[in-house]
């Protein structure tokens, strides 16, 4: 038992003096770029690319005539709707249907109910905040959101997956 114990206790002993020495032998981090910057960059340039790929695809497939915006949210207006656009602090009440671009259906008012937001209070996709304030009491519109207006890379963790590109189909309601 005694020998067990020791040899126990010297490989301890080795491991954490190859360890200590390891570190004091790496060489040293140097200040200014992290490493993987640029390739984090390029990385994130590319998924920009193909999703801007995977938008343009869907909209010829559906024949839809969207214009994309300086953000990267692609949008028609169908129904143009009444009055002034809606701005900071105004209260939007819609219906909508948020689906990924195969079609899988996320989130509806028919299943929960008008949407009740307060613009620039309210907590919302990037996106669905640009895309609201272009339109106009009764209003209908499409919007469709790359997943840097939307969920980013981890989606809402329930219904909409990883890095998805979101479709709004949006009829804007009457304030009550």
């Amino acid at each position: 038992m005694h020998y067990e114990s020791m040899t126990c206790r010297i490989l301890f002993l080795g491991t954490l003096l190859l360890a200590v020495h390891a570190c004091r032998n790496s060489p040293e981090i140097k200040t200014g770029t992290p490493p993987g910057k640029s390739e984090m960059e390029d990385l994130n340039i590319y998924f920009v690319r193909k999703d801007k790929e995977r938008i343009q695809n869907y909209i010829e497939r559906r024949n839809l005539q969207m214009f994309e915006s300086p953000t990267g949210l692609w949008f028609q207006i169908i129904k143009g709707g009444e009055g002034p656009a809606f701005g900071e602090d105004d209260k939007v009440i819609f219906n909508y249907e948020c689906s990924l671009l195969d079609g899988t259906k996320c989130y509806s008012s028919e299943d929960l109910g008008p949407k009740e937001i307060i613009l620039g209070r309210s907590e919302m996709e990037a996106g669905l905040n640009e895309g609201l304030r272009m339109l106009r009491p009764g209003a209908e519109a499409i919007f469709i959101m790359p997943p840097y207006l939307a969920h980013g890379f981890l989606g809402d963790r329930k219904k909409i997956p990883s890095r998805a590109v979101l479709v709004y189909h949006i009829n804007i309601l009457p304030s009550r």
